[in-house]
């Protein structure tokens, strides 16, 4: 896109930027409006010390910094608040600042605002919408040459910003997002949906966010495709069709199952995210064999059901982004219909409010050890099952190791979030993957 366009979107406007964190993406769109010229504050509740990292890469820029707090003066006096995910739905800020008629969005619904000419799929779903998208940009990008176009991959995903790819895409490129609850909030603000929307699955999350409401849970979610115009498109299953919303004017496509293909992936719950990217990529016109050789030559995701190595023979599996009851579940299922011998599952970490039923009954049945790691949902779950418990990833994973035996696996499957013990769930992942690549 010619610079000077999106440039003249943000130059010399008053932006308060809610929200910078350390994960990248919050550092990407904040570099992105400082070099556009926005006059920007950037304000989060976290201080210096927390924020030091990304306040480095941000330090040749002109910024006005409010740190450790919100001040309510930085919502009244700008031409626009672009907030981070998990701003509390009941902001008092966020109120202040649309009483006085001062647009709120997020960088993904901003982009797709902008690019009106690039083409948006959108994916959400509280579980398989990490995998589909990366399967859906996988293909697609496999056969850039095929579709004569770019393909982009933004949205929640690890290491990218959506905004600054205002600086890449043409007309008629391709993006693909990951969207959580929080960005689909996001596009509802700006009462958008992308052309081609993916519902991949409904299920309790973010409770202690939504304040037990599933459905003001749902409501952000089906902003996915609440927008839509006629030519538009969902992609979903006729389970979750029964649920969401009928707000949706596209045209419905029930995911149909993928042609027999050798995947790197496993786990009935990674055919389904396959059927997703499959009924996408032949939305846009690609053939099965174009599909089925790009899904043989997909490497799979981190963190998700991730073979890491064998030592001794035993298999250590990376699930570390399973941080609901439902993930956890369906990689103890998944590790259990693919190799013979016992799971060792380290599991554990920092409550969601959510029901612990199924995960109780599914680990008992499953598992041969359990080691759990110090937390407030692992307080409610050690109740009901019998584990050994350790305040330390380090110490957890030795755990399960002296327990293993040849042709066991070890499952990194958390099942909850990671506050407390990690900075976020991926300092937790890259945790585990450094304890474990130095196992012999």
């Amino acid at each position: 896109m010619k610079k000077d366009f999106y440039q003249n979107k943000f130059k010399d406007k008053k932006i308060t930027a809610m929200g910078l964190g350390v994960l990248g993406r919050g550092i990407q769109v904040t570099k992105f409006l400082a070099e556009c010229g926005a006059k920007l504050t950037v304000t989060d509740l976290k201080g210096k010390n927390d924020l030091r990292s990304a306040l480095k890469v941000l330090k040749k820029y002109n910024i006005r910094y409010v740190l450790g707090k919100h001040d309510l003066s930085d919502f009244e006096h700008a031409d626009m608040v672009i907030k981070a995910g998990g701003v509390p739905l009941d902001s008092p800020y966020i109120k202040h600042a649309r009483s006085r008629g001062i647009p709120i969005a997020m960088d993904a619904s901003i982009f797709a605002k902008i690019a009106k000419d690039v083409t948006i799929i959108g994916i959400t779903g509280t579980r398989g919408k990490s995998m589909t998208t990366a399967l859906i940009y996988h293909i697609l990008k496999s056969n850039e040459s095929v579709l004569k176009h770019k393909v982009y991959l933004g949205g929640n995903m690890r290491n990218t910003a959506t905004l600054p790819l205002l600086k890449k895409v043409l007309p008629g490129d391709i993006a693909v997002l990951e969207l959580d609850s929080w960005q689909c909030q996001g596009f509802g603000d700006e009462k958008l949906s992308p052309h081609i929307a993916v519902f991949t699955s409904f299920m309790p999350d973010h409770m202690n966010y939504y304040k037990n409401s599933m459905k003001k849970y749902l409501a952000d979610k089906a902003n996915i495709f609440k927008f839509q115009k006629p030519n538009d498109i969902l992609v979903t299953n006729k389970d979750l069709l029964k649920i969401i919303p009928k707000t949706y004017k596209g045209r419905v496509i029930l995911a149909k199952n993928v042609p027999e293909t050798e995947m790197n992936i496993f786990g009935t719950h990674n055919l389904q995210n396959a059927s997703y990217a499959y009924s996408v990529a032949k939305h846009v016109g690609l053939s099965d064999s174009q599909i089925k050789k790009a899904l043989q030559s997909f490497p799979g995701l981190d963190g998700r059901l991730q073979f890491l190595k064998n030592v001794g023979g035993i298999r250590i599996i990376n699930d570390n982004n399973a941080t609901t009851p439902e993930a956890t579940i369906a990689g103890i299922e998944a590790v259990r219909e693919k190799y013979s011998g016992n799971i060792i599952l380290i599991a554990g970490g920092a409550d969601k409010k959510l029901k612990l039923d199924n995960l109780i009954k599914t680990i008992k049945k499953y598992c041969h050890s359990v080691i759990l790691l110090s937390g407030s949902g692992t307080e409610r779950l050690k109740e009901d099952i019998k584990h050994a418990e350790y305040s330390n990833l380090q110490e957890a994973s030795a755990a399960a190791y002296k327990i293993a035996k040849k042709n066991d696996t070890i499952l990194f499957s958390p099942g909850f979030a990671s506050f407390g013990m990690f900075t976020n769930e991926y300092d937790r992942n890259d945790q585990f993957v450094k304890i474990i690549k130095k196992w012999k």
